[in-house]
């Protein structure tokens, strides 16, 4: 039974629906890194929210942890890279709080238009300053929309309902999917230029950091009012500061700061902010759905490999997971079948899908191709650092499809250039679910993967047959199949023959000695 740990405060839904699928739980909220790094081993998945950090040095220590769930959207307390590296998949729950944090959003549009902190904490004091709080209205006014993803989706789509205008930019945003959602998309310059209100809604990374700062301001209109609730980090504060000071940024509504907890700051206290404590997706709905998915999740990773909302590796569907099993099992035999007969400095590994297997999700497969091709010759790799582990070293990878296949309904076929040639191997499906080797470099032939087989390259000559099996039988190993294959024209030929047990390396010499033998490699599946 897979062990998930929930290291975090959650909702109490998240360990009964774990239970519930079969999965061992274990609730240890407020953990210190140290007692984390000394536990984390012997769990498969780790439910989180924000309060846990997971650095390289906790991973170093996680041995069998395979899945890392973020009851939320943001992973800036998970180092992605990291876990992609040590093999763990990293999931979210992009959509559990969306509509919450857009609608907190919402909400600061309004605080900031209408300045009701102040007005509410000026009231309270026994003031009745009417004259001071004019607001403005958001009627008419254009707003613009940093971030036109999941949740700055449905903040435009209510601005929309406010009768705004609504401008964006997002550089995914196709222009089909801005004219379904009734905004107008733009380039940052010009969002920056027309804006009234401006709310932003991207990820932080290298290109969002300090998305606006003292040179946006400047191109902005004089009394625009700014409101992010999406990541600390995209606002440069000092320059916000200066902008709020100047009266060029009439007001700003920040529910994120560069760095959390904010207990000082150099924008606290000043009259034009209104701050929350990073509350966007604090609603009980919100936190009751992201608790319902990602337990959902792992527990579906952990138990049938589909995998939903991954950051680092291809999503399967619990609907796609079982038909992309036999398929899983034939590319592993494939990609395992061209890392072991390769023996020279890797260039390129290309994997070509032909026939029906084309209109699956093919991307898992391609990453198992790819991880069972490397795994013979290097370690600690698997289908999520696959490719970041062939790309580290030069090789390159490369995903062909082919609607058609001329003599199976379908088929994968590896090819793998190396510095001094080119190999291919393809496979196929036998009854729609038993995996067979049908092609090795041109050569046609047919067999089922054994555990222990051997490889051999031989020429086209009398002989091959009895003298494998006069070596086999006088070592005492029994042969469970012998498949021949060969290139009429060319007088080359290979087999493939599984055997019982392993070969001894006095039997494995006198195989390769034998007259028709030109190469021969043991296999091990």
């Amino acid at each position: 039974m897979p062990k998930v740990l929930i290291s975090d405060k959650m909702n109490p839904l998240a360990a009964e629906i774990f239970q519930n699928n079969g999965v061992d739980v274990d609730v240890k909220p407020g953990m210190s890194p140290e007692e984390l790094k000394q536990v984390i081993g012997n769990y498969d998945g780790l439910a989180i929210r924000s309060s846990t950090t997971v650095t390289p040095e906790i991973l170093e220590a996680a041995t069998n942890l395979k899945v890392i769930g973020r009851a939320g959207i943001g992973v800036d307390n998970i180092d992605v890279k990291a876990a992609t590296q040590a093999g763990v998949v990293v999931m979210n729950t992009p959509f559990g709080n969306s509509i919450t944090t857009a609608e907190h959003a919402i909400a600061m549009l309004f605080a900031v238009a209408r300045q009701i902190p102040q007005a509410s904490a000026s009231t309270h004091a026994g003031k009745w300053e009417k004259s001071k709080f004019m607001g403005a209205e958001l009627y008419g006014k254009t707003l613009g929309v940093i971030g036109c993803g999941n949740i700055g989706a449905i903040a435009a789509n209510r601005a929309l309902g406010l009768k705004m205008n609504v401008i964006a930019f997002d550089p995914f945003l196709t222009p089909e999917r801005a004219v379904e959602l009734g905004v107008k998309k733009v380039e940052l310059d010009e969002l920056f230029a027309k804006s009234d209100f401006i709310t932003l809604h991207t990820p932080l990374n290298d290109k969002t950091r300090g998305i606006i700062s003292k040179d946006a301001f400047a191109k902005m209109k004089d009394g625009v009012r700014i409101v992010n609730c999406a990541r600390g980090g995209l606002i440069n504060e000092a320059d916000l500061k200066d902008a709020l000071d100047s009266g060029k940024v009439a007001a700003a509504g920040l529910d994120v700061f560069e760095v959390e907890p904010a207990k000082e700051n150099i924008l606290f206290g000043h009259p034009n902010l209104v701050c929350t404590p990073h509350l966007g997706a604090s609603t009980t709905e919100a936190q009751v759905n992201v608790a319902i998915q990602v337990a959902e999740q792992m527990s579906e990773y952990l138990i049938d490999g589909a995998v939903t909302n991954a950051l680092n590796m291809p999503s399967v569907t619990a609907e796609e997971a079982p038909k992309l099993k036999p398929y899983l099992s034939l590319a592993e035999q494939l990609g395992s079948f061209s890392g072991q007969i390769t023996s020279h400095a890797v260039q390129k590994v290309e994997i070509e899908f032909q026939g029906a297997v084309t209109k699956l999700n093919t991307k898992p497969l391609s990453s198992m191709a790819l991880s069972a091709f490397l795994k013979p010759l290097l370690d600690n790799v698997n289908m999520v650092n696959a490719v970041e582990v062939a790309e580290a070293r030069g090789i390159k990878v490369a995903e062909t499809k082919t609607d058609t296949c001329d003599d199976f309904p379908s088929a994968i076929k590896i090819t793998v250039t190396t510095d001094n040639r080119t190999r291919s191997v393809a496979g196929t499906l036998f009854a729609s679910k038993e995996p067979r080797i049908v092609d090795i470099e041109g050569v046609a032939i047919e067999a089922a993967v054994s555990p222990n087989m051997l490889f051999i390259r031989n020429e086209d000559t009398p002989g091959l047959v009895g003298g494998v099996g006069s070596v086999l039988g006088d070592a005492g190993c029994n042969i469970a199949d012998f498949r021949l294959g060969r290139k009429e024209s060319e007088g080359g030929a290979v087999a493939l023959v599984a055997v019982d047990g392993d070969i001894s390396k006095d039997v494995l010499a006198k195989l390769e000695a034998l007259p028709q033998v030109k190469q021969l490699i043991e296999l091990r599946f």
